[in-house]
Protein backbone atom coordinates (compact mmCIF):
# COMPACT_ATOMS: atom_id res chain seq x y z
CA UNK A 1 0.00 0.00 0.00
CA UNK A 2 2.48 2.48 0.35
CA UNK A 3 2.52 3.23 -3.30
CA UNK A 4 -0.87 3.86 -3.48
CA UNK A 5 -2.30 7.31 -3.03
CA UNK A 6 -5.49 6.99 -0.91
CA UNK A 7 -7.88 8.87 -1.92
CA UNK A 8 -11.48 8.85 -0.40
CA UNK A 9 -12.67 10.65 -3.97
CA UNK A 10 -12.92 9.84 -7.19
CA UNK A 11 -12.82 12.54 -10.39
CA UNK A 12 -15.37 12.39 -13.11
CA UNK A 13 -13.51 13.77 -15.83
CA UNK A 14 -15.61 13.61 -19.12
CA UNK A 15 -18.16 16.49 -17.77
CA UNK A 16 -17.79 18.85 -20.16
CA UNK A 17 -18.37 22.72 -19.42
CA UNK A 18 -21.00 23.97 -20.92
CA UNK A 19 -21.71 27.01 -19.06
CA UNK A 20 -25.28 28.07 -18.79
CA UNK A 21 -26.71 25.44 -21.23
CA UNK A 22 -26.58 23.20 -17.92
CA UNK A 23 -29.68 24.23 -16.87
CA UNK A 24 -31.75 23.21 -20.12
CA UNK A 25 -29.40 20.00 -20.20
CA UNK A 26 -30.56 19.08 -16.60
CA UNK A 27 -34.30 19.67 -17.43
CA UNK A 28 -33.87 17.50 -20.84
CA UNK A 29 -32.32 14.88 -18.82
CA UNK A 30 -34.78 15.09 -15.54
CA UNK A 31 -38.01 14.59 -18.61
CA UNK A 32 -35.74 11.35 -19.92
CA UNK A 33 -35.55 10.08 -16.29
CA UNK A 34 -39.24 10.67 -15.52
CA UNK A 35 -40.22 9.05 -18.79
CA UNK A 36 -38.77 6.01 -18.43
CA UNK A 37 -39.72 5.55 -14.92
CA UNK A 38 -43.22 6.44 -16.12
CA UNK A 39 -43.44 4.41 -18.97
CA UNK A 40 -42.08 1.62 -17.85
CA UNK A 41 -43.97 1.29 -14.69
CA UNK A 42 -47.07 1.34 -17.41
CA UNK A 43 -45.65 -1.36 -18.77
CA UNK A 44 -45.56 -3.34 -15.65
CA UNK A 45 -48.45 -2.39 -13.76
CA UNK A 46 -50.94 -3.48 -17.79
CA UNK A 47 -48.75 -6.88 -17.34
CA UNK A 48 -49.46 -7.13 -13.36
CA UNK A 49 -53.06 -6.13 -13.85
CA UNK A 50 -54.18 -8.31 -17.27
CA UNK A 51 -55.44 -11.89 -16.55
CA UNK A 52 -54.46 -12.22 -20.08
CA UNK A 53 -50.88 -10.47 -19.72
CA UNK A 54 -49.98 -13.77 -17.22
CA UNK A 55 -48.36 -15.79 -19.76
CA UNK A 56 -44.05 -16.28 -19.56
CA UNK A 57 -43.25 -13.60 -22.92
CA UNK A 58 -44.73 -10.89 -20.87
CA UNK A 59 -43.68 -11.62 -17.35
CA UNK A 60 -40.17 -11.47 -18.88
CA UNK A 61 -41.08 -8.18 -20.56
CA UNK A 62 -42.48 -6.94 -16.92
CA UNK A 63 -38.58 -7.78 -15.51
CA UNK A 64 -36.92 -6.32 -18.82
CA UNK A 65 -38.60 -2.92 -17.32
CA UNK A 66 -38.07 -3.13 -13.99
CA UNK A 67 -34.11 -3.53 -14.70
CA UNK A 68 -34.81 -0.42 -16.85
CA UNK A 69 -36.21 1.40 -13.60
CA UNK A 70 -33.43 -0.34 -11.70
CA UNK A 71 -30.13 0.89 -13.94
CA UNK A 72 -31.74 4.37 -14.08
CA UNK A 73 -31.97 4.81 -10.36
CA UNK A 74 -27.91 3.54 -10.52
CA UNK A 75 -27.22 6.32 -12.86
CA UNK A 76 -30.06 9.44 -13.12
CA UNK A 77 -29.99 10.97 -9.87
CA UNK A 78 -26.27 10.75 -9.88
CA UNK A 79 -25.93 12.32 -12.93
CA UNK A 80 -28.24 15.30 -12.64
CA UNK A 81 -26.70 16.71 -9.62
CA UNK A 82 -23.18 16.45 -11.38
CA UNK A 83 -25.08 18.70 -14.37
CA UNK A 84 -25.15 21.42 -11.94
CA UNK A 85 -22.39 21.07 -10.18
CA UNK A 86 -19.03 22.53 -10.78
CA UNK A 87 -17.01 19.88 -9.11
CA UNK A 88 -17.96 16.29 -9.82
CA UNK A 89 -16.29 14.22 -7.15
CA UNK A 90 -17.96 11.18 -6.67
CA UNK A 91 -17.15 9.01 -2.72
CA UNK A 92 -15.30 5.69 -3.41
CA UNK A 93 -18.62 3.91 -1.39
CA UNK A 94 -21.00 5.70 -3.58
CA UNK A 95 -18.71 5.14 -6.70
CA UNK A 96 -18.32 1.18 -6.28
CA UNK A 97 -21.91 1.09 -5.66
CA UNK A 98 -22.44 2.90 -9.18
CA UNK A 99 -20.81 0.00 -10.69
CA UNK A 100 -22.44 -2.56 -8.89
CA UNK A 101 -25.63 -1.42 -10.07
CA UNK A 102 -25.46 -0.47 -13.74
CA UNK A 103 -22.71 -4.13 -14.07
CA UNK A 104 -25.80 -5.87 -12.88
CA UNK A 105 -27.99 -3.71 -14.79
CA UNK A 106 -26.07 -4.35 -17.89
CA UNK A 107 -25.52 -8.19 -16.97
CA UNK A 108 -30.05 -8.36 -15.84
CA UNK A 109 -30.49 -7.12 -19.58
CA UNK A 110 -28.71 -9.47 -21.24
CA UNK A 111 -29.87 -12.84 -19.47
CA UNK A 112 -33.81 -11.62 -19.51
CA UNK A 113 -33.52 -11.18 -23.36
CA UNK A 114 -31.79 -14.34 -23.20
CA UNK A 115 -34.38 -16.12 -21.51
CA UNK A 116 -37.11 -13.94 -24.00
CA UNK A 117 -35.38 -15.63 -27.13
CA UNK A 118 -35.67 -19.17 -25.25
CA UNK A 119 -38.92 -18.64 -24.97
CA UNK A 120 -39.91 -17.50 -28.57
CA UNK A 121 -37.64 -20.47 -29.41
CA UNK A 122 -39.99 -23.18 -27.77
CA UNK A 123 -43.03 -21.06 -28.87
CA UNK A 124 -41.82 -21.37 -32.48
CA UNK A 125 -39.72 -24.53 -32.65
CA UNK A 126 -41.88 -26.33 -30.34
CA UNK A 127 -45.21 -24.83 -30.02
CA UNK A 128 -47.26 -28.17 -28.79
CA UNK A 129 -44.81 -28.63 -25.80
CA UNK A 130 -44.84 -25.11 -25.20
CA UNK A 131 -47.37 -25.24 -22.30
CA UNK A 132 -45.97 -28.06 -20.56
CA UNK A 133 -42.20 -26.85 -20.80
CA UNK A 134 -42.94 -22.83 -19.81
CA UNK A 135 -44.97 -23.80 -16.58
CA UNK A 136 -44.92 -21.23 -13.66
CA UNK A 137 -41.75 -23.21 -12.41
CA UNK A 138 -39.92 -22.89 -15.52
CA UNK A 139 -40.26 -19.30 -15.34
CA UNK A 140 -39.69 -18.60 -12.03
CA UNK A 141 -36.37 -20.70 -11.92
CA UNK A 142 -35.08 -19.06 -15.37
CA UNK A 143 -36.02 -15.53 -13.57
CA UNK A 144 -34.11 -16.52 -10.47
CA UNK A 145 -31.22 -17.75 -12.53
CA UNK A 146 -30.68 -14.38 -14.39
CA UNK A 147 -30.54 -12.59 -11.37
CA UNK A 148 -28.66 -14.30 -9.29
CA UNK A 149 -25.59 -15.38 -11.66
CA UNK A 150 -25.15 -11.66 -12.53
CA UNK A 151 -25.30 -10.66 -9.13
CA UNK A 152 -23.19 -12.88 -8.14
CA UNK A 153 -20.44 -12.32 -10.51
CA UNK A 154 -20.44 -8.73 -10.56
CA UNK A 155 -20.38 -9.07 -6.74
CA UNK A 156 -16.46 -10.33 -7.10
CA UNK A 157 -15.94 -8.72 -9.54
CA UNK A 158 -16.36 -5.19 -8.13
CA UNK A 159 -15.00 -6.66 -4.82
CA UNK A 160 -11.50 -7.63 -6.33
CA UNK A 161 -11.48 -3.59 -7.14
CA UNK A 162 -12.02 -1.97 -3.93
CA UNK A 163 -9.22 -3.76 -2.64
CA UNK A 164 -6.80 -2.50 -5.24
CA UNK A 165 -4.11 0.28 -4.20
CA UNK A 166 -4.82 3.31 -6.28
CA UNK A 167 -2.41 5.65 -7.59
CA UNK A 168 -4.85 8.29 -9.07
CA UNK A 169 -8.36 9.21 -8.33
CA UNK A 170 -9.33 10.30 -12.28
CA UNK A 171 -11.86 8.48 -14.02
CA UNK A 172 -12.41 9.27 -17.86
CA UNK A 173 -16.42 9.06 -17.62
CA UNK A 174 -19.51 10.45 -16.38
CA UNK A 175 -20.02 7.31 -14.30
CA UNK A 176 -18.18 5.08 -12.45
CA UNK A 177 -16.68 2.44 -14.56
CA UNK A 178 -15.14 -0.42 -12.93
CA UNK A 179 -12.46 -0.93 -15.87
CA UNK A 180 -11.56 2.86 -15.87
CA UNK A 181 -11.07 2.31 -11.73
CA UNK A 182 -8.75 -0.89 -12.17
CA UNK A 183 -6.64 1.52 -14.59
CA UNK A 184 -5.65 3.69 -11.99
CA UNK A 185 -4.08 0.59 -9.48
CA UNK A 186 -0.10 0.57 -8.28
CA UNK A 187 -0.25 -2.99 -8.48
CA UNK A 188 -0.97 -5.93 -10.86
CA UNK A 189 -4.33 -6.51 -12.07
CA UNK A 190 -4.01 -10.01 -13.62
CA UNK A 191 -6.46 -11.57 -11.36
CA UNK A 192 -8.86 -8.61 -12.09
CA UNK A 193 -8.65 -9.28 -15.84
CA UNK A 194 -8.97 -12.69 -15.60
CA UNK A 195 -12.19 -12.68 -13.71
CA UNK A 196 -13.29 -9.55 -16.18
CA UNK A 197 -12.72 -11.64 -18.50
CA UNK A 198 -14.89 -14.96 -17.18
CA UNK A 199 -17.55 -12.55 -15.91
CA UNK A 200 -17.91 -11.20 -19.49
CA UNK A 201 -18.04 -15.13 -21.03
CA UNK A 202 -20.90 -15.72 -18.76
CA UNK A 203 -22.74 -12.63 -18.99
CA UNK A 204 -22.25 -11.37 -22.44
CA UNK A 205 -20.78 -13.84 -24.40
CA UNK A 206 -22.69 -16.83 -23.38
CA UNK A 207 -26.47 -15.11 -23.62
CA UNK A 208 -25.54 -13.18 -26.68
CA UNK A 209 -24.68 -16.82 -28.60
CA UNK A 210 -27.39 -18.05 -27.31
CA UNK A 211 -29.78 -15.72 -28.66
CA UNK A 212 -28.09 -15.49 -32.41
CA UNK A 213 -28.46 -19.71 -31.77
CA UNK A 214 -31.90 -19.41 -30.84
CA UNK A 215 -33.37 -16.93 -33.63
CA UNK A 216 -31.20 -19.29 -36.58
CA UNK A 217 -33.47 -22.11 -35.40
CA UNK A 218 -36.20 -19.59 -35.98
CA UNK A 219 -35.51 -18.45 -39.07
CA UNK A 220 -34.84 -22.09 -39.77
CA UNK A 221 -38.39 -23.24 -39.47
CA UNK A 222 -39.79 -20.03 -41.01
CA UNK A 223 -38.16 -20.56 -43.94
CA UNK A 224 -39.90 -23.63 -44.31
CA UNK A 225 -43.09 -22.59 -43.26
CA UNK A 226 -46.17 -20.53 -44.99
CA UNK A 227 -46.39 -16.80 -45.44
CA UNK A 228 -48.88 -16.59 -42.43
CA UNK A 229 -46.89 -18.35 -40.19
CA UNK A 230 -44.13 -16.18 -41.00
CA UNK A 231 -46.06 -13.09 -40.10
CA UNK A 232 -47.06 -14.68 -36.75
CA UNK A 233 -43.46 -14.90 -36.00
CA UNK A 234 -42.30 -11.61 -37.17
CA UNK A 235 -44.97 -10.02 -35.27
CA UNK A 236 -44.18 -11.78 -32.17
CA UNK A 237 -40.53 -11.84 -32.33
CA UNK A 238 -39.52 -8.41 -33.84
CA UNK A 239 -39.62 -6.47 -30.36
CA UNK A 240 -37.15 -8.94 -29.13
CA UNK A 241 -34.65 -8.60 -32.14
CA UNK A 242 -35.28 -4.91 -32.10
CA UNK A 243 -34.60 -4.21 -28.40
CA UNK A 244 -31.40 -6.80 -28.23
CA UNK A 245 -30.15 -4.90 -31.67
CA UNK A 246 -30.57 -1.98 -29.31
CA UNK A 247 -28.82 -2.87 -26.35
CA UNK A 248 -25.97 -4.87 -28.24
CA UNK A 249 -25.01 -2.01 -30.28
CA UNK A 250 -24.97 0.31 -27.35
CA UNK A 251 -23.29 -1.48 -25.10
CA UNK A 252 -20.71 -2.37 -27.51
CA UNK A 253 -20.06 0.84 -27.78
CA UNK A 254 -19.68 1.58 -24.14
CA UNK A 255 -17.17 -1.77 -24.25
CA UNK A 256 -15.02 -0.09 -26.79
CA UNK A 257 -14.76 3.29 -25.16
CA UNK A 258 -13.42 2.01 -22.20
CA UNK A 259 -10.42 0.30 -23.84
CA UNK A 260 -9.77 3.43 -26.46
CA UNK A 261 -7.57 6.70 -26.12
CA UNK A 262 -10.30 8.86 -25.29
CA UNK A 263 -8.23 11.65 -25.96
CA UNK A 264 -8.24 11.06 -29.92
CA UNK A 265 -12.29 10.80 -29.46
CA UNK A 266 -14.50 14.36 -29.90
CA UNK A 267 -15.72 14.94 -26.53
CA UNK A 268 -19.04 15.56 -27.08
CA UNK A 269 -19.11 12.37 -28.96
CA UNK A 270 -17.41 10.24 -26.05
CA UNK A 271 -19.93 11.73 -23.90
CA UNK A 272 -22.52 10.42 -26.30
CA UNK A 273 -20.98 6.93 -26.85
CA UNK A 274 -20.65 6.25 -23.07
CA UNK A 275 -24.26 7.21 -22.17
CA UNK A 276 -26.02 5.44 -24.60
CA UNK A 277 -26.23 2.05 -23.03
CA UNK A 278 -27.66 3.54 -19.93
CA UNK A 279 -30.06 5.64 -21.64
CA UNK A 280 -31.00 4.05 -24.79
CA UNK A 281 -32.60 0.71 -24.15
CA UNK A 282 -34.56 1.94 -20.81
CA UNK A 283 -36.07 4.89 -22.99
CA UNK A 284 -37.49 2.86 -25.96
CA UNK A 285 -38.00 -0.71 -24.51
CA UNK A 286 -41.66 0.14 -23.21
CA UNK A 287 -42.12 2.15 -26.63
CA UNK A 288 -40.98 -1.04 -28.74
CA UNK A 289 -43.11 -3.29 -26.68
CA UNK A 290 -45.87 -1.22 -26.03
CA UNK A 291 -46.45 -0.36 -29.93
CA UNK A 292 -45.62 -3.64 -31.56
CA UNK A 293 -47.29 -5.67 -29.52
CA UNK A 294 -51.30 -5.31 -29.60
CA UNK A 295 -52.17 -6.86 -26.54
CA UNK A 296 -49.62 -4.63 -24.19
CA UNK A 297 -51.19 -1.77 -26.68
CA UNK A 298 -54.54 -2.36 -26.66
CA UNK A 299 -54.86 -2.95 -22.96
CA UNK A 300 -52.67 0.64 -22.43
CA UNK A 301 -55.31 2.38 -24.53
CA UNK A 302 -58.30 0.88 -22.78
CA UNK A 303 -56.81 2.32 -19.69
CA UNK A 304 -55.75 5.89 -20.94
CA UNK A 305 -59.44 6.14 -21.88
CA UNK A 306 -60.97 4.01 -19.16
CA UNK A 307 -62.32 7.37 -17.74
Amino acid sequence: MENGTVSFYFNLTMFLNVGHFRYPAFVFCLLVYVFINVANLVIIFVISRERALHEPMYIFIAYLSVNSIYGSAGFFPRFLIDLLSDTHLISRPACFTQIYIIYTYASYELTILGIMAYDRYIAVCHPLHYHEKMIFKTVVTLTMLAWICPAFSISVCTGLSIRLPLCGNEVQKVFCGNWNVVKLSCVNTDINNVVGMFVTITTVFLPLSFVLYTYLRIVIICWKSSSEFKGKVLHSCLPHVISFAIYSITAFCDIALSRYDLEKINPIMAVILSLEFVVIPPVLNPLVYGLKLPEIRRHISRMLTWN
